[in-house]
């Protein structure tokens, strides 16, 4: 299925992608799947670099996205071949979200995490000064590069960076390595002699049909709801700004686009997140997943010695709505609908599950 072109003026930059050839870090993840299917829709030539899947189910195989992209099997970490798969593709644009993606894991391999998201980073950027033509890159972090203070007000892109965990401490290094390299390799001021156009993205909690992580809110309700298990939640009182996966694609790929032919006015990073009524806790949106799911009960389990993570976290997205007229088209409750319509669908016919996908993004970007 090609995704209707006949879309309103503000979805209109998918047009953009139909024949540009774009790279892909971290195609088999969550996140990465979603936009290889986008971006197929769309008409692009799609070449991903990334580990396998690591997880069992994985939504890279349920969605058969090696037959969307050139699928390459790397390492981001191996510098000399990630360089040579992304200039020897000559990308329009790059995406780049390959990363270790989880907080509680990050406790568990803090070396290797730093290494991934930063320094894994910095290879990316390195391939991006190899490559002789024009080229837009979209670095994907997290909205847990701030520096937390667990306050009401929500963060704004100057606002400091920092992390208490491994993985948000990673990401913020990885925001920092982006910025030098955007001032020393990429200045915007001799943009006419690389061409290069360098933009971060930082997105709040993330939702969506088709991931199966560990630890995070959504799969583990999922899990505990097919099993006809009763759900456990370790931080029912903390607040993240959720929001379904196509709310910041469809945010990557409009900076994508506006990135590449308007560069000079924009700012050098941006936050993807819900509007403010829709930043819940998440006994909240266990219950609001419960009542559409139809059943399930959860209880509360929290583990005193258990990991620091953060308890109250949101995002300001006021900048995203001025300089690149972005802005959410989905409420909590519609985002939860149409996860969890994805993941019932997924555990009754599996085989039906790319049309539904595909029914999906039509949805998100047509309305």
């Amino acid at each position: 299925m090609k995704l209707n072109q006949n879309m309103d003026s503000g979805k209109a930059y998918l047009s953009f992608y139909s024949g540009k050839r774009v790279f892909i870090t971290g195609h088999t993840g969550f996140k990465g799947s979603w936009l290889v299917k986008i971006l197929s829709m769309a008409g692009a030539e799609i070449k991903g670099y990334a580990l396998p899947p690591v997880t069992d189910p994985d939504l890279y195989n349920a969605l058969g996205v090696d037959k969307l992209c050139t699928s390459v099997f790397g390492d981001i970490m191996d510098r000399e071949k990630l360089i040579r798969e992304i200039v020897d593709f000559a990308p329009d644009v790059i995406f780049h979200l390959a990363a270790q993606p989880l907080v509680r894991l990050s406790y568990d391999i803090p070396a290797e995490t730093f290494g991934v998201n930063a320094i894994g980073t910095a290879h990316v950027l390195d391939a991006i000064r190899r490559i002789d033509k024009p080229c837009t890159a979209i670095l994907i972090t997290t909205d847990k590069v701030y520096h937390n203070n667990e306050w009401n007000f929500p963060y704004r892109e100057n606002d400091r960076l920092g992390g208490y965990d491994p993985y948000s401490a990673s990401k913020a290094c990885a925001e920092l390595v982006i910025d030098s390299y955007r001032n020393s390799f990429f200045n915007r001021k001799s943009y006419n002699d690389h061409k290069k156009a360098i933009v971060s993205a930082r997105a709040g909690n993330v939702i969506g049909g088709g991931d199966w992580a560990k630890d995070r809110l959504i799969p583990d309700i999922v899990r505990a709801l097919h099993s006809r298990e009763e759900i456990v939640l370790r931080n029912p009182a903390a607040v993240r700004p959720w929001q379904h996966v196509l709310e910041p694609l469809g945010g990557y790929l409009l900076l994508g686009y506006l990135a590449s032919v308007r560069y000079d006015d924009l700012s050098d990073a941006y936050n993807f997140g819900p509007n403010p009524e829709d930043t819940l806790t998440v006994e909240q949106m266990t219950a609001l997943a419960t009542d559409i799911w139809g059943i399930g009960k959860y209880r509360v389990e929290q583990n005193l010695s258990a990991p620091h993570e953060a308890g109250l976290l949101k995002l300001d997205i006021s900048l995203a709505k001025a300089e690149l007229e972005w802005k959410p088209g989905m409420n909590a409750h519609k985002a939860l609908e149409l996860t969890l319509q994805w993941y019932k669908t997924y555990y009754q016919n599996k085989e039906s599950i790319s049309a539904l996908t595909e029914q999906q993004i039509q949805y998100f970007f047509s309305k």
